[in-house]
């Protein structure tokens, strides 16, 4: 049984040691620069608060949490780039909670590591969710398990620059369709250019993955966020309305391409929430989490809040 009341490791200026300055936070990280990685495994995320991180001083903090900051290429949700691979957090209405997942578990490839930035606190709301991986796939019931086991199948429709949700262009980072064609062959995807310039993909997926240190496994799929089921019925029934499923821009099914059960799907996102921790944000706050050991959402929001994300493989 995985511990019910773990939340981040809270490191603040006085825990550290440290002056309540951006350069503070950077000295105590070049002093864990050898531990940093056994901390975070073994806590799993952990927040530095009180430093006062301005945005200007993000990026040494950055380089000493994320060595390799990564592009977030292949990404499904709306974002904008703002510097080195620094990313805004998922753009979606702040009326709506993004429910828990691990950052890109449906690509061939994923970060290792996320670090959250705190320009600015929403006015109220706002928090970022985070939950034990372990203890969500623990907390599904059996047959749900057991039927996930044989993994899971994305597929994309993605438009050439005009039509439902991203274009491939966009997707990809790239106007290239030799760039694309070597990425999805190395994905292990099947995919296919349409005549209107439009491209299809299907990629089978692991439901759960272990952790390469721990051993652990862990709940490792967005098949929640791709199934209409979890968009809300009013939603799922106009899009239903309008295209087939299969022709969404983004769908899952089982790793047959049988369809996964609605209730399922509420089951997956409603018991991730369930066992999240809210990180209530507070302006230049850093929030660094391990991809596989922990999944993150976003609650609803008033006001302006602008959090900032980037990764490493």
């Amino acid at each position: 049984m995985h511990d019910r009341d773990w939340s981040p490791l809270e490191i603040t200026p006085q825990s550290a040691g440290a002056p309540a300055t951006s350069e503070g936070l950077v000295g105590h990280l070049d002093g864990l620069a050898d531990r940093l990685a056994e901390l975070l495994t073994r806590e799993k995320a952990l927040v530095f608060r009180g430093f006062g991180v301005a945005p200007g001083e993000l990026d040494p903090v950055l380089d000493r949490l994320l060595p390799r900051r990564l592009a977030y290429v292949n990404g499904n949700s709306p974002r904008t780039k703002v510097g080195s691979n620094v990313y805004t957090s998922t753009e979606y209405p702040a009326e709506f909670t993004i429910s828990m997942h691990n950052e890109l578990s449906y690509a061939a490839s994923w970060p290792t590591r996320l670090a959250f930035y705190c320009e600015t606190a929403a006015e109220t709301g706002g928090a970022t969710p985070v939950v034990d991986a372990a203890l969500w796939l623990e907390s599904l019931d059996p047959e749900i398990r057991e039927a996930y086991r044989a993994g899971v199948r994305y597929t994309q429709n993605l438009h050439a620059g005009a039509g439902l949700g991203k274009s491939w262009q966009d997707t990809f980072e790239t106007d290239d369709r030799g760039l694309v064609d070597a990425y999805l062959k190395e994905a292990g995807s099947d995919w296919e250019w349409r005549a209107d310039g439009s491209l299809y993909v299907s990629t089978l997926r692991p439901s759960t993955t272990t952790h390469p240190v721990t051993g652990t496994e862990v709940w490792f799929n967005q098949s929640d966020q791709w199934h209409p089921a979890a968009l809300g019925d009013d939603t799922a029934k106009a899009l239903a309305q309008i295209m087939p499923v299969r022709e969404l821009p983004q769908y899952v099914t089982f790793a047959d391409g049988t369809p996964i059960p609605d209730e399922y799907v509420l089951q997956v996102r409603d018991r991730g929430l369930e066992h999240a921790v809210d990180v209530d944000w507070r302006q230049g706050d850093v929030l660094l989490i391990d991809n596989l050991l922990v999944a993150h959402g976003r609650r609803p929001f008033t006001g302006k809040r602008r959090v900032l994300v980037a990764m490493t493989d």
